[in-house]
C-alpha cells in the first residue's frame, strides 16, 4: 500500500511487528486480516472504528486505508451523546468493533485478527480522505477533521526525517487509538516507516520498561509517572530517543527524564488540523520548555492581534500559525468554521500563542482563548507562568488562569496542587524566577487538576474563582 509501505516490505514476516496489550501479528497476517473486512465495508461512505487498544482497532483502521474509505475512530469511552454525535457528523454507514456493539442503527461488523483475504481494489487517490478525526473543541459539538492520505505521508515522513526513525526502531506506547498522536504517528507510523510497534495497552511505566523499546511516545502525565518510579525510567536508558508531546512537558519532568535514562527527551507540537507541524530533533539541541524547529514542508509565523508578524525574540508573544502540506482539508459540513479557522493567504490559525528564540526554536506559552493573560498593559503566557510553579519542589502541578480584575484589567490565577507551601511563597518564588508582573496574584490549592484522556489540563472544568 503506498500510504502504508511497510505492509508490502520484503521483511513484513516479522512475527512481532504489531504487539498490542501482548497480542501480535506479523505485517503479513495484518494485510490479510484487513483485505478480509476492506472486502466487506469497500464502497462505503465512511466507517467507524470503536477504537479500543486492541488488535482489531489496528485491523479495521487498515481495512479503511485498503479499501479508501474514510476512517472515523470513536473513543471507546465517549458519552451516549458525543458518541450519536460522531456517528451521525461523520455519515459513518458501518461501524468496526472486535466485539458486537449497540450503534445507534448502524450495522456492526465484527473485526476478527483471524480472518485472511486478498483485497484487490485501487488504490486511493493521494489527496483521498483517510481519517475522520473528532476534535475536542472547547465550544459546541466536536468537529470532522477531514485528513487526507497525503498530509499523514508528508507528516509521517517529516517526522521519520526529524527523529531518525528507521524500520530499525521498536516503537513503545501506550497511547488512545483515536487521536493524531497514538493512532496517526503511533500506529501509522510504524506502519510507514517498517518499525515494530508495541502498545503496552495502557502507559504503565512498568509496562513502558519491560518493553525494550528504542523509540518511546508518551504525553506528560506518562513522563511524570514515569520518573516518578525510578527503576522503570532508568530501565529506558537504552532507548534510542524519548518523545513527548499532545500538552506542554513540565521542565521538572525534563530534567528528571534526563537524570534518570541520560537522555533529553525530544518534544514536538501539532494539532488535529495540522498533525504534527514542529519538533525537536533526534540530532539537535533539545532545551525544557522547547518544541524545537518545523518538520520539512512546514512554515510557520507569529502574528499579533493586529496580524503584524511579530518578532523572533525569544520574548514577545503572538499567535502561531503554519503552511504546509500536513494541513487538514477542512472541517466535514462545514465550511464557514473551515474558512474562519483560516486566513486570506491559506495559513492555519492555530490559536495557540508562541513566543519563537533568535535561532528559530519555538516555545508554546498557551491557548489564545484560555491562556493569553492581558493584567496591567502586559501580555502573559498562562504556560510559562505554570513552568515557573513547577519548578518549586513542593508543586506537583499547576493550572494558570486570567480572571477579571478592575484595575488590572486581568489578575494572574494560579491553582497548584501542591504540599508543604504556602500562597505567598510560591508566588515570590515566581516572582524570583520569572519578570515580577508574571507573578500570580491568588494562589489556590486544589487535590488533583482535571484532565483529559491525553493528560491536559481542562482549564474550563477549574473550581470557580
Amino acid at each position: 500500500m503506498e500510504l502504508l509501505t511497510a505492509l508490502d516490505a520484503p521483511d513484513r514476516d516479522r512475527p512481532d511487528a504489531v504487539t498490542i496489550d501482548g497480542r501480535a501479528l506479523d505485517r503479513e497476517a495484518l494485510l490479510g486480516a484487513a483485505g478480509a473486512v476492506a472486502a466487506r465495508i469497500a464502497g462505503a461512505p465512511a466507517v467507524a472504528v470503536h477504537a479500543a487498544p486492541v488488535l482489531e482497532t489496528v485491523v479495521a483502521v487498515v481495512a479503511g486505508l485498503l479499501a479508501g474509505v474514510p476512517v472515523v475512530p470513536v473513543p471507546p469511552d465517549a458519552g451516549p451523546a458525543e458518541r450519536q454525535h460522531i456517528l451521525r457528523d461523520s455519515g459513518a454507514a458501518l461501524l468496526l468493533a472486535a466485539q458486537p456493539r449497540e450503534a445507534a442503527e448502524l450495522e456492526t461488523i465484527e473485526v476478527s485478527a483471524a480472518e485472511r483475504a486478498d483485497f484487490t481494489g485501487a488504490e486511493p487517490a493521494a489527496d483521498s480522505t483517510a481519517l475522520v478525526l473528532y476534535t475536542s473543541g472547547t465550544t459546541g459539538a466536536p468537529k470532522g477533521v477531514l485528513v487526507s492520505r497525503r498530509a499523514i505521508a508528508a507528516d509521517l515522513d517529516a517526522l521519520a526525517a526529524a527523529w531518525s526513525w528507521t524500520a530499525e526502531d521498536t516503537l513503545v506506547h501506550g497511547l488512545p487509538l483515536f487521536h493524531v498522536h497514538g493512532l496517526v504517528l503511533g500506529v501509522l507510523g510504524a506502519l510507514r516507516t517498517g518499525s515494530r510497534l508495541v502498545h503496552t495497552g495502557r502507559p504503565a511505566p512498568a509496562a513502558y520498561a519491560a518493553a525494550g523499546g528504542t523509540l518511546y511516545f508518551g504525553v506528560p502525565t506518562v513522563w511524570s509517572r514515569v520518573v516518578r518510579e525510578p527503576s522503570a525510567a532508568k530501565e529506558l536508558s537504552a532507548a534510542r530517543l524519548l518523545v513527548s508531546g499532545s500538552a506542554p512537558l513540565p521542565a521538572p519532568v525534563f530534567r528528571d527524564l534526563e537524570a534518570l535514562t541520560g537522555q533529553r527527551p525530544v518534544e514536538r507540537y501539532g494539532m488535529t488540523e495540522t498533525l504534527i507541524t514542529v519538533s525537536t530533533r533526534a540530532d539537535g539541541e533539545r532545551r525544557p520548555g522547547s518544541v524545537g524547529l518545523p518538520v520539512a514542508g512546514v512554515t510557520t509565523r507569529l502574528v499579533g492581534e493586529d496580524g503584524s508578524p511579530v518578532p523572533y525574540d525569544g520574548a514577545t508573544v503572538g499567535e502561531l500559525q503554519v503552511s504546509g502540506p500536513t494541513l487538514f482539508d477542512g472541517y466535514l459540513g462545514r465550511p464557514e468554521a473551515t474558512a474562519a479557522a483560516l486566513t486570506a493567504d491559506g495559513w492555519f490559525r492555530t490559536g495557540d500563542m508562541a513566543v519563537v528564540e533568535p535561532d528559530g526554536m519555538h516555545r508554546i506559552v498557551g491557548r489564545a482563548s484560555t491562556d493569553l493573560i492581558k493584567s496591567g498593559g502586559y501580555r502573559i503566557g498562562a504556560g510559562e507562568v505554570e513552568n515557573a510553579l513547577l519548578d518549586h519542589p513542593a508543586v506537583r502541578e499547576a493550572a494558570v488562569v486570567g480572571v477579571p480584575h478592575d484595575d488590572l484589567g486581568q489578575q494572574i490565577v494560579a491553582y497548584v496542587v501542591a504540599d508543604g507551601v504556602t500562597e505567598r511563597e510560591l508566588i515570590d518564588f515566581v516572582a524570583g524566577h520569572l519578570s515580577v508582573h508574571k507573578r500570580p496574584r491568588i494562589i489556590r490549592f486544589l487535590e488533583a487538576l482535571p484532565r483529559n484522556a491525553m493528560g491536559k489540563p481542562q482549564k474550563k472544568l477549574l473550581p470557580p474563582f
